[in-house]
């Protein structure tokens, strides 16, 4: 009789037991949803058009700026090998998506159609940076106004044109890859601005270089070629290109007074500005973008109300600011 009392009371104990570990499993569980609500224990991942370029690199700066402010959120930046290396980024998104590691995401697209079909019915929050992805799954785009800037660029070129002697204010532009949207947005701008201003943007005559120097040089070749007396205005699609297309130049005495235009306001064009190599730089401000594309990844999976776009701004780079420019940048990556 004494043993089934036992029994019974070793049953009860450890029913009693496996109660109390219950409520401390659900106690725990609602412990971390309450830390993911507040923010604590989250993973972002970043997935740039490419992490092998200055420009990137201040991106991805912003954005690991923002993990070492808030090291409760875990933030992963990753790039395609360059800005034509579509199938590795797309691969790269495809992967992350299905892996249920990350929390939201921040993507700047190297092809924004091709990402909008792959990020299609995600429950993640997404973040579209540098390039609009046109998507309801995006909730926000953070970046640069392209076209208004490229706009005030334009317009800037052409007094400087005037300033340089130029009496036929002709631009030519040398953009980046065909078709993507910012190449786009930055076309539009440099020609609104330029004929606004009152010169004139050649639209027959525009060089696509794939956002890559050494193809900007050859499409530089090719414009001496076809305009031996000189053009004023070179108007380009990044800063890489616009120093390429300036040493394409160098010794030409028809481009010597040749404004040439580029895009990003990055160091080497600054220390190429100084150097009076090229003219002037539209400057995005890439760090801020990156760090705020983060922030607003973050507040999104916490639940809060984000901008449908976020302007990092743009400024006017000119011998007069380079060296300005050049300080700030290089605190950036210190």
């Amino acid at each position: 009789m004494k043993k089934r009392v036992l029994a019974i009371l070793l049953v009860v104990a450890m029913g009693l037991s496996l109660v109390a570990c219950g409520k401390g499993d659900d106690k725990k569980a609602e412990a971390s949803e309450g830390e993911a609500s507040n923010g604590e224990g989250l993973s972002v991942n970043v997935i740039l058009k490419t992490t092998a370029s200055e420009y990137w690199g201040y991106v991805m700066a912003g954005c690991q700026a923002y993990g070492k402010d808030h090291p409760e959120v875990k933030v992963d930046v990753q790039g395609a090998s360059s800005e034509t290396a579509y199938d590795e980024q797309l691969n790269i998104i495809e992967t992350n998506l299905a892996s249920s590691q990350y929390d939201g995401f921040v993507i700047a697209p190297l092809q924004a159609d091709m990402v909008v079909k792959q990020i299609a019915g995600t429950k993640y929050p997404i973040v579209a940076v540098d390039t609009a992805i046109e998507a309801p799954e995006v909730l926000s785009f953070v970046g640069t106004g392209n076209e208004t800037a490229a706009y005030e660029g334009g317009k800037y070129a052409v007094e400087m044109a005037k300033a340089a002697g130029w009496k036929e204010l002709e631009a030519i532009s040398i953009s980046g890859v065909e078709g993507d949207s910012t190449a786009t947005a930055r076309l539009e701008g440099y020609k609104k601005g330029v004929n606004e201003a009152g010169g004139k943007f050649l639209d027959a005559e525009i060089q696509y270089a794939d956002a890559v120097a050494d193809k900007a040089y050859s499409s530089m070749e090719a414009i001496i070629q076809n305009h031996p007396k000189g053009v004023a205005m070179v108007l380009c699609n990044n800063d890489d290109m616009a120093i390429a297309a300036a040493r394409a130049a160098a010794g030409n005495s028809a481009y010597e007074n040749t404004i040439f235009v580029g895009f990003d306001g990055i160091q080497s064009a600054c220390e190429a500005i100084l150097a009076k190599e090229e003219t002037m730089s539209v400057a995005q401000s890439a760090y801020d973008m990156g760090y705020k594309s983060v922030e607003a990844c973050v507040k999104a999976i916490k639940g809060e109300q984000i901008e449908a776009f976020i302007d990092s701004g743009s400024a006017v780079i000119t011998i007069d600011n380079a060296q300005e420019q050049l300080d700030t940048l290089k605190s950036y990556l210190k």
